[in-house]
């Protein structure tokens, strides 16, 4: 249980190059949040959900940070800062990360059945600060969600979400972007949350830009390939 404890802290410490040792990340909310919300998964799964829920009112007075005790939660979850808010039926993979204000919500149902009303994300998945993944949707492996976003539709592995609603961009697949990104931005090295918006829009111009290359290559290939055709046609002629 200690080492798997060391393996978490060192997970985060991965994640945040602000704690100086592994004692400042055991003071983070999310972590208490996460803990107290194990405590509480096992009391909802046994069926005592008053007590769950008293567990999950005081995890929130004391961290900011709402996870319902029915929440499904992988390994290494970090949430970074607070007002966070985890639904009932959502289902967290491995290795995720969510930033201040982000929400997994659910949807209301109109048939007054409760069912899978919330997100499903898969493993090393990035929720950026303000975003709200909403539905019982499937975010696939290795996705980023982009500040303030509002997902609506599944998401596929690997992509980066912008926007209302959330649409995916096109990223230059590289190195650098392979590895983890702080608030899930890759257009730059920082992402500073002061500046999101000029951030944004750096990935939108960054995106048409490959697009358009992208268009541009194409283009060409076909113009060789005609041009190839008319002498091979001028010489049998």
């Amino acid at each position: 249980m200690l080492q798997e404890l060391i393996r978490y802290l060192d997970s985060v410490v991965a994640r945040d190059p602000s704690p100086r040792s592994r004692w400042e990340v055991l003071l983070y909310p999310g972590v208490w949040a996460l803990g107290l919300h194990r405590l509480a998964h096992w009391l909802f799964e046994a069926e005592l959900f008053f007590m769950a829920r008293l567990v999950n009112h005081i995890s929130r007075f004391l961290t900011a940070i709402d996870i319902h005790p029915g929440a499904k939660i992988g390994r290494n979850l970090f949430i970074d800062h607070g007002f966070v808010v985890i639904g009932e039926t959502a289902e967290i993979g491995d290795n995720v990360t969510m930033y201040q204000g982000s929400t997994l919500g659910g949807t209301n149902p109109t048939n007054g059945v409760g069912g899978k009303r919330h997100p499903t994300l898969g493993d090393g998945v990035i929720v950026s600060l303000g975003a709200a993944i909403l539905g019982p949707l499937q975010v696939g492996a290795g996705a980023r969600i982009g500040a303030n976003a509002v997902v609506t539709k599944d998401v596929p592995e690997g992509a980066t979400m912008l926007g209302i609603p959330a649409k995916a961009t096109l990223m230059e697949v590289t190195p650098e972007t392979q590895n983890f990104v702080p608030y899930g931005t890759p257009c730059s090295e920082r992402f500073d949350p002061s500046t999101q918006k000029l951030e944004l829009l750096q990935c939108e111009m960054l995106a048409m830009q490959l697009r358009l290359n992208s268009l541009l290559e194409e283009r060409d290939a076909a113009a060789a390939k005609l041009e190839a055709t008319r002498k091979r046609r001028t010489k049998s002629a």
